[in-house]
C-alpha cells in the first residue's frame, strides 16, 4: 500500500510570513502570463477580426469553440509561439496558428487551426514550426488530428527561413503523409484560402472538407495570369463547386463555417475506436491537499529550501506515493504515484540539502538540494530502467542547478554516474513528460530529460527558468571574460563600471531563462498555472495512452 505524504504542519503553515510572501509572488506571475495570454488570442487585432467577420468567415478560436464539446475546455499548447519575434513585421501572434488538444465526441482530437487574422494566415518560419511541433506530437501520441485550413501561405519575405530545411514549411506534408499511413485520422477542413504549396495539406489527408468561397489552388488567378496569360475567376480556378463535382478532390461541401463545423462532428462521431497503451490506470482518486497551497509551498528564489515532496502529494492522487530508495540518493525524489488513475514513475529534484553517509570514509554529509551528486544519478537511471521495464510512464519535476562539481565528485565517478541517467532517460520507450517548475540548468536538464530528449510534452511553471546556467552565474563569467578583455587593452574598469556590466548582461541573460523566451521558440508546449499541473498531466497522460506500440526497451552500453 501506498504511503501517503503526510502534511507537516511545521513547513505548511499558511500563516506563516514566507508562506504568504510566496502566495502572492506566484500569484502575480500567473496573472501576468494569463494577461499576456489574453492579448496574444486576439491574434491580429479586433480590426482583422472584423475583416474575417465580413468575408462571413468566424475566427479560429470561434472555430475550435464550435468544434470542440460543450463544458469541455481547448487544452491550447504552443500558445506563445513567436513571442515578441518578428515585430519589424508587426509581430506574429501565437505564429499565427491555433494548436492544442480538444474533445470531439468525447474523442481527443489535436487541432490545427490558421489564424486569418494574422497576416491572413500567413507562414512564418514559426508557424511551421509550430504546426510541425503539434504534428509530430500526433505522431508519438498516435493522437486523430483535425486541421481547419485558411491561410495565404508561405509569408515570402522570409521564405528563406521557410521552405527548404527538414523542419519547415514542406515536412508538414510529409507528417501528413506519415500520419496517414500509421493510421492516424485526419480530417481537414478548407475554410477560406489554401494556395500554392500549402494545398497539399488537406489534400493529403483522409477527409476533405470545403466552405463556399473558399479557394483551394497550386496558383491564384494572379499567378495564373502572370504565368501563362490565362484569366480565371478564383471560383473557376479553386472553388468549391469546382472541387465538389469536376475534379472530385474535395468530400464534402458546405455552404458556411457552422454547418462544415457540424459535419466534422458528425463524421468524428462514426469513427472507430482503436487499441490504446498498455499503461496502468484504475478510477481516479481526488487529491488529499488543496492545490493553490503549492502557491505558498514553491520557493522560486533558487538559494531557499523547500520539500519537494509537498508539491507532489499536491499532484498525484490522495498524496499516496512509493518513494524508491527513500534513504539513498536523497537530493532526487523517485517514486511510483497515480495522476488521474494512471500509474506513473516520477523523478524529482529535491530542493531541500539532504545528509547523506560517504561511502568511502563513513563520514556524514550535508548535500545541497537542486544539486545531482552520484549516488542521486544512479538510484535515478535504475527507477528510470525499472518503470520502463514495468511500463510505467515518467513525470520529471525540474528544479535542478545541475551536477555536482568539485574533487570529490569527480573522484566519486559523477560523470559516470550522470552519463548512466543520460543513457536511461534518452533510450526510455515509455511516455516522458517534463514539468520544469524552477530552474533546469545545465547537464541537469539533460539528465531530466530535457527537450532534447523526446518528451512527449514539456510544461513549464511561469518560475520556470531554462538555460545553460542561472543568470546570476552567467553574468559573473561573462563580465569576468570582458573585463580581462578590456584589461588587455589598457582600460581600468571602476566598480560602478563591473556594476553596470554585471547588472546589463544579468538583464539580458534573465530575458533569455524566462519560460516565455523558451516557449516562442517552442522549447515550452505550455506555460501552465501551478494549480493546473495536476488536470495538465492527466491530459496528457490520455493523449499518450492512445499509442499502443511500445519498442522493446535496450540501454545499449553503461558506464559502470
Amino acid at each position: 500500500m501506498a504511503d501517503q505524504i503526510p502534511k507537516l504542519p511545521s513547513k505548511i503553515d499558511a500563516t506563516s510570513t514566507r508562506f504568504e510572501k510566496n502566495m502572492r509572488a506566484m500569484a502575480e506571475l500567473v496573472a501576468a502570463v494569463r494577461n499576456e495570454e489574453e492579448k496574444i488570442r486576439l491574434g491580429g487585432g479586433e480590426k482583422a477580426i472584423e475583416s474575417q467577420h465580413a468575408k462571413k468567415r468566424l475566427t479560429a478560436r470561434e472555430r475550435i469553440n464550435l468544434l470542440i464539446d460543450r463544458e469541455t475546455e481547448f487544452f491550447e499548447l504552443g500558445l506563445y509561439a513567436a513571442y515578441e519575434m518578428y515585430e519589424e513585421w508587426g509581430g506574429a501572434p501565437s505564429a499565427g496558428v491555433v494548436t492544442g488538444l480538444g474533445r470531439v465526441h468525447g474523442r481527443l482530437f489535436m487541432l490545427i487551426v490558421n489564424d486569418a487574422t494574422v497576416k491572413a494566415g500567413a507562414f512564418f518560419p514559426m508557424t511551421a514550426k509550430k504546426v510541425i511541433r503539434a504534428q509530430n506530437i500526433a505522431i508519438e501520441n498516435h493522437i486523430p488530428t483535425i486541421y481547419l485550413v485558411d491561410s495565404a501561405g508561405v509569408f515570402l519575405p522570409l521564405q528563406e527561413d521557410v521552405f527548404p530545411d527538414t523542419d519547415d514549411f514542406g515536412r508538414v506534408f510529409r507528417n501528413n503523409a506519415v500520419m496517414s499511413a500509421m493510421g492516424i485520422p485526419q480530417i481537414t477542413a478548407i475554410m477560406g484560402m489554401c494556395v500554392a504549396g500549402g494545398a497539399y495539406l488537406p489534400v493529403m489527408c483522409d477527409t476533405i472538407l470545403m466552405t463556399e468561397g473558399s479557394g483551394l489552388f497550386l496558383a491564384g488567378p494572379a499567378l495564373v495570369q502572370a504565368a501563362i496569360g490565362a484569366r480565371y475567376t478564383a471560383e473557376e480556378l479553386g472553388g468549391a463547386q469546382m472541387h465538389a463535382q469536376i475534379a472530385g478532390t474535395i468530400d464534402y461541401r458546405e455552404p458556411n463555417d457552422h454547418i462544415c463545423l457540424e459535419r466534422i462532428r458528425s463524421v468524428v462521431s462514426k469513427l472507430g475506436h482503436k487499441p490504446t497503451a498498455p499503461f496502468n490506470r484504475v478510477k481516479a482518486e481526488p487529491p488529499a491537499y488543496a492545490a493553490e497551497e503549492i502557491y505558498g509551498i514553491f520557493e522560486a528564489d533558487g538559494m531557499r529550501p523547500y520539500d519537494m515532496k509537498e508539491i507532489i502529494a499536491r499532484i498525484v492522487d490522495g498524496a499516496k506515493f512509493d518513494e524508491y530508495k527513500a534513504e539513498y540518493g536523497k537530493t532526487v525524489i523517485c517514486g511510483l504515484a497515480r495522476i488521474g488513475g494512471f500509474a506513473v514513475g516520477i523523478v524529482a529534484n529535491q530542493a531541500s540539502p539532504a545528509q547523506q553517509t560517504d561511502p568511502s570514509t563513513g563520514a556524514k554529509r550535508v548535500e545541497f538540494g537542486r544539486v545531482i551528486y552520484t549516488e542521486s544519478a544512479e538510484k535515478a537511471a535504475r527507477f528510470i530502467m525499472d518503470c520502463n521495464q514495468n511500463l510505467v510512464p515518467l513525470l520529471f519535476l525540474h528544479d535542478v542547478n545541475g551536477f555536482m562539481v568539485g574533487r570529490d565528485a569527480e573522484w566519486s565517478g559523477i560523470i559516470k554516474a550522470g552519463a548512466k541517467m543520460v543513457n536511461a532517460v534518452a533510450n526510455s520507450v515509455v511516455p516522458k513528460i517534463t514539468v520544469i517548475i524552477g530552474g533546469s540548468f545545465g547537464a541537469g536538464h539533460y539528465a531530466m530529460c530535457g527537450k532534447a530528449y523526446d518528451p512527449r510534452f514539456v510544461f513549464a511553471w511561469p518560475s520556470a527558468r531554462y538555460a545553460v546556467m542561472s543568470g546570476a552565474a552567467a553574468a559573473g563569467t561573462l563580465v569576468e571574460i570582458k573585463i580581462k578583455q578590456l584589461e588587455r587593452g589598457g582600460k581600468k574598469l571602476s566598480e560602478q563600471d563591473r556594476k553596470e556590466l554585471f547588472d546589463a548582461t544579468k538583464a539580458t541573460y534573465d530575458h533569455q531563462t524566462d519560460p516565455r523566451y523558451g516557449a516562442a521558440r517552442l522549447w515550452i508546449d505550455k506555460i501552465i498555472d501551478p494549480m493546473e499541473t495536476r488536470q495538465a498531466l492527466i491530459t496528457a497522460l490520455e493523449a499518450a495512452a492512445l499509442n499502443p506500440e511500445v519498442r522493446e526497451f535496450k540501454v545499449g552500453v553503461l558506464q559502470t
